[in-house]
């Protein structure tokens, strides 16, 4: 029935990637269809119905899951495991024998990653790795893995995980011989309960939690870093405070045809506690200068603002030529760096672990140049501009004494 055609009913990124790869590592967030892919492999290559998908056909087949209970209950027996999702050629699963065997004869064995030497001494033709980054001795357990896949013309191996910032899962992606395939929970929204997304989505959404879990993303704090995601997710609301007072901060680039060039635009507000609280981000990359003036100009306006604070290293006044050709009644207030960014952000990093700085939902690429940046720089190289905004608007509502400011009333 074309209802059960895996084939027809797959997402792309749920089936085998082209090209001559090693490892396919495919990750996805919680309920994102992972298990699903990884059964259906597996009873393809075991029933020898590979040219259909990767050209494999397998005999002998290695699952291995953080434990023995989690191979059985997730892998073989759970709702997208191997027992359920065989329609055709139902393997037998033999239990003293922790194994499964097809009535062609192909075998796939169960392993846990708590006892790595049990995989000293088997050998397979393909492996499927379910969960790595919660096994117990992952690296000890890959290392036996590896040794073992040593039968047929093309071994290969498919590992199904939510990410995180493991060693073994980095030395993996940096693998040349791997094909990543990444999903989101949301991409499996259709067989998910109804209510289930709006309640993780509103919960979770924009946490470093969220988005390892149900974005699949690896999220890591960096050494040397004057932020960490766990700090910021505990400084989040989830609603638009009152505020007293709102500016906008504008670090403009140096050039709009620059490779990578952002404009960095943050909006920051004053709350009656004598709290910071970013609103949004409004960056754009790549913007001539009457973009970014623009998108500028209208956050002055959605947000009815009190003041533009605007970097003019780079332009002068220029800067506040461009902005007032988009609108001649912006206030502007223009500064100019005399000390290096870290120098300029270390102060504004301090109000953040004072509990003076919070942040509103849906500022992941802000916060990924916050968590990112070093004595050295931006890793991975690029300029902070996100960040530079920040820090001029946070500056000035905060730490800028010299400025007196008309209040709003509340």
């Amino acid at each position: 029935m074309l209802v059960n055609d895996w084939q027809l009913n797959a997402r792309t990124e749920q089936l085998p990637p082209q090209g001559d790869w090693f490892i396919w590592l495919l990750l996805g967030g919680r309920g994102a269809g992972k298990t699903r892919a990884g059964s259906e492999w597996v009873h393809n290559i075991a029933t020898c119905q590979g040219h259909v998908l990767d050209g494999l056909n397998c005999g002998r087949i290695a699952l291995v899951a953080e434990t023995l209970s989690d191979a059985r209950e997730i892998m073989v027996d759970g709702d997208s495991g191997i027992l359920n999702i065989a329609k055709h050629d139902r393997p037998l699963y033999q239990s003293t024998r922790r194994r499964l065997v097809w009535p062609n004869g192909a075998i796939a064995q169960i392993f846990s990653s708590e006892d790595p030497e049990s995989l000293r001494g088997p050998q397979f033709d393909a492996a499927w790795c379910d969960e790595l980054c919660k096994w117990q001795y992952p690296q000890e357990t890959w290392d036996m893995l590896q040794f073992g896949l040593r039968l047929g013309e093309n071994p290969r191996q498919l590992v199904t995980t939510t990410p995180k910032p493991i060693a073994l899962l980095k030395a993996i992606m940096a693998d040349k011989n791997t094909a990543i395939v990444k999903m989101r929970t949301d991409d499996n929204a259709e067989n998910l309960a109804k209510n289930f997304l709006a309640n993780v989505r509103s919960r979770y959404g924009n946490t470093r939690l969220g988005r390892q879990e149900l974005n699949g993303e690896i999220l890591e704090d960096q050494e040397g870093t004057l932020w960490t995601r766990d700090r910021l997710d505990e400084l989040r609301l989830t609603e638009m405070p009152q505020l007293m007072r709102i500016v906008i901060a504008v670090d403009p680039p140096a050039s709009s045809k620059a490779q990578g060039s952002c404009c960095g635009i943050v909006v920051v507000g004053l709350n009656s506690r004598g709290h910071a609280i970013v609103l949004k981000d409004a960056s754009i990359e790549q913007a001539t200068p009457s973009q970014w003036a623009n998108i500028t100009a209208k956050c002055y306006q959605d947000f009815d603002a009190d003041l533009i604070v605007a970097e003019v290293n780079q332009g002068g006044d220029m800067v506040k030529s461009v902005l007032h050709a988009s609108d001649a009644q912006l206030p502007i207030q223009m500064v100019r760096a005399s000390r290096g960014k870290w120098l300029r952000a270390e102060p504004v990093a301090a109000l953040y672990e004072q509990g003076k700085v919070w942040h509103l939902d849906g500022l992941d690429s802000l916060e990924d140049q916050m968590c990112n940046f070093t004595h050295q720089g931006l890793l991975g190289g690029g300029s902070p501009d996100r960040l530079d905004a920040l820090v001029w608007a946070v500056t000035a509502l905060l730490l800028d004494k010299s400025s007196k400011p008309i209040i709003r009333s509340i």
